[in-house]
């Protein structure tokens, strides 16, 4: 058996991709769509790093874009096998696909009429797929409950545990017969944290022989959990005070869902200003529509409450928004308020028109409550860029940009420690492939696992291949 590394390795944390080959299939082990610079994005997502019908059986790890996101182009350029993921990520693929092939298309039309007029340098962009796409990817997949164990190749079974990460999250185990003897490899995919609201804690899957795991936040840790509340209230009060807005560019699934939780308990508390809180993302309240149908993934604090008849995801002030009429009338009004808008490292979707009606005013604030990756307009907000670019033209920058990073639904340095520890002491762990990071972060990760005795910790780039 060897695993290839196609995608987010090589200092890179979005477009996970990785192939394994048994003596009877190649498997696929997520396929997402990847973000950076426009024209590396451009040619990483048209050209998927492998030929699409090379690959017998695909398995999901979640539905976060950065994991699936490329599914329609793998349907589009000719896969026809089976899609394995859990039931609350097929459910949650059906409007995040539906919405990715919607957003291309929106994002192509607008560009492509902004050269027209205007004359910019940008090139035209050609969507990557569309709605038909998305529908024959969506008759390919196939559901697994946690802990069924499933056959999906000869020789091979799969089995899913819980990762705590987002809803239906999962840590793939593949159970490989290599010359008669048993090998299981454990793909980590996105981590969640240990003890964060709404989902339960990661599972520890036993017997692993190589884990494949993330490394997103190798480098730091987290502030405590307990903080993000207060810091989301300062943020809010300190905003509203001087009339401005707060803009939350927002992952429309699980970060939303978590940021209206903790609005939810600071209105609960008498804690939150009398201001609107606009959910300004079709995709968010489709997501939390499914939140709703999912009660297995919920911690016992969440179950309880969706018990006894009340919403994690509902209070008095809190408005959803779907159509663009109202999206747009946001901009327009010059009242306070909160909105949290998609998508999370402000790439495409509505967050972009917020921004550029809100960073030019010094009363605004952006309170960034995601990870952003490298050359992303999140990413450069992240670094205090007195000057960005948004849909290509130069803006100052004057808004205040806020980081809490509390709400990360990564595992921090010190959970990727303990959680390869649980591996080493549940199996014959004999090596570990850190992916899903950028250098600094993978580096520091892998020397601390070094210290700590693991035998075989290897930081792979594209194209490399681990014999398991």
């Amino acid at each position: 058996m060897q695993v290839e590394f196609v995608g987010a390795v090589g200092g890179n944390v979005t477009g996970s991709r990785h192939i394994v080959h048994t003596e009877n299939a190649r498997i696929l082990l997520d396929c997402g769509l990847f973000q950076g610079r426009r024209s590396e994005t451009i040619e990483r997502n048209h050209n998927l790093g492998f030929r699409a019908k090379d690959i017998d059986v695909m398995v999901l790890s979640h539905a976060h874009i950065d994991h699936s996101g490329a599914l329609p182009r793998l349907y589009r350029q000719g896969f026809r096998g089976s899609i394995y993921c859990t039931p609350a990520t097929r459910d949650l693929c059906a409007a995040m696909l539906e919405d990715s092939a919607e957003i291309q298309a929106q994002d192509a039309a607008y560009i492509n009429r902004k050269i027209e007029k205007d004359g910019s340098d940008m090139k035209p962009v050609e969507p990557l797929y569309d709605q038909n796409d998305v529908v024959g990817t969506l008759g390919l997949m196939v559901s697994v409950p946690y802990h069924r164990t499933q056959q999906i190749a000869d020789g091979v079974t799969l089995t899913y545990y819980d990762a705590g990460h987002v809803l239906g999250s999962a840590m793939v185990a593949l159970d490989v017969d290599v010359v008669g003897e048993q090998r299981r490899l454990v793909f980590s995919g996105d981590l969640g944290r240990r003890n964060m609201p709404i989902l339960r804690n990661p599972e520890v899957p036993p017997g692993a022989s190589c884990l494949i795991m993330e490394s997103t936040y190798g480098d730091r840790t987290h502030d405590p959990i307990e903080q993000m509340e207060n810091e989301l209230h300062d943020v809010i009060t300190r905003t509203i005070g001087r009339g401005g807005k707060v803009i939350v560019p927002s992952f429309a699934l699980e970060r939303a869902q978590e940021v209206i939780y903790a609005l939810k308990r600071l209105k609960d508390q008498g804690r939150l200003p009398d201001v609107p809180v606009y959910v300004d993302s079709p995709l968010t309240v489709k997501l939390t529509d499914v939140f709703r149908i999912h009660p297995e993934c919920f911690d016992d604090e969440t179950r309880k409450i969706l018990i006894e008849g009340d919403s994690p995801f509902d209070f008095d002030g809190l408005r959803y928004v779907s159509s663009v009429e109202d999206s747009k009338a946001i901009d327009h009004r010059d009242e306070p308020c909160v909105v949290i808008s998609a998508s999370g490292m402000c790439e495409f979707g509505r967050v972009v028109h917020h921004l550029v009606a809100a960073i030019e005013n010094r009363e605004n604030t952006v309170l960034i409550v995601g990870y952003q990756a490298q050359h992303t307009l999140g990413r450069r907000l992240v670094e205090q860029r007195t000057r960005v670019r948004i849909f290509g033209v130069e803006r100052d920058r004057h808004a205040e940009v806020v980081v809490l990073n509390g709400f990360s639904a990564h595992a921090g340095q010190d959970d990727l420690l303990a959680y390869a520890e649980a591996v080493r002491e549940a199996g014959p762990l004999r090596h570990i492939a850190l992916v899903h990071g950028e250098d600094h972060p993978r580096n520091t990760l892998k020397a601390l696992l070094e210290e700590r005795g693991f035998p075989s910790v290897v930081t792979p780039v594209r194209g490399d291949r681990l014999d398991v």
